[in-house]
């Protein structure tokens, strides 16, 4: 049966091979997703679009999240962090919160929110200081603080580009999970 199912499929695709169609195209006339528990079609508007492509490009521009971690110094690192995460605040205020872009917005909020938290460690009063000198353990818990938090945008912004028809600038896309360039420092 299985055998006869999968011969029927490459018949057809063999007959098909010239009705072939751009991703593009597919992607453009995509506007659900169902299962047999939900499904979920919208389009979104203008709106949404144009907000998520400020915060896309507002995101190219924070080299928190895409330098290497040794480039990087812990203290300009934290201060850009809360930026970003003011950022984002800010710019949830003009979004539905039932939207998916809220959504992914607060998830990245989240994420800055806890690697600034991380960071900052009151019983250290020298910890940014530390976490310069890579043998200090103060640098390990920046390198993983920062590392989860890139995580987080990496998938986060994968998301809203995918969701919003939205290209990423080379230096933010190398924190996109599965992209050709990943951000890893060699050992």
């Amino acid at each position: 049966m299985l055998i006869v199912y999968c011969l029927k499929i490459f018949k057809q695709q063999e007959q098909s091979k010239t009705l072939k169609m751009k991703f593009k195209t597919i992607l453009s006339r995509l506007t659900g997703l169902s299962c047999p528990i939900f499904g979920v079609s919208w389009n979104p508007s203008e709106d949404e679009t144009t907000i998520a492509t400020r915060i896309i490009r507002n995101l190219e521009n924070k080299r928190v999240l895409f330098n290497p971690s040794e480039m990087e110094s812990p203290s300009y690192c934290v201060a850009s962090t809360i930026q970003i995460r003011e950022y984002l605040t800010s710019e949830m205020q003009n979004m539905n919160a039932d939207s998916m872009l809220f959504e992914y917005t607060k998830a990245m909020r989240i994420a800055a929110r806890k690697f600034t938290d991380r960071m900052e460690f009151k019983r250290d009063k020298d910890f940014l200081c530390n976490a310069r000198h890579w043998d200090h353990w103060a640098s390990w818990t920046f390198a993983s603080a920062l590392g989860e938090m890139r995580g987080t945008f990496g998938n986060m912004i994968a998301q809203i580009a995918a969701a919003y028809g939205l290209d990423v600038e080379d230096d933010l896309a190398t924190i996109i999970p599965g992209s050709e360039k990943n951000n890893t420092s060699k050992i």
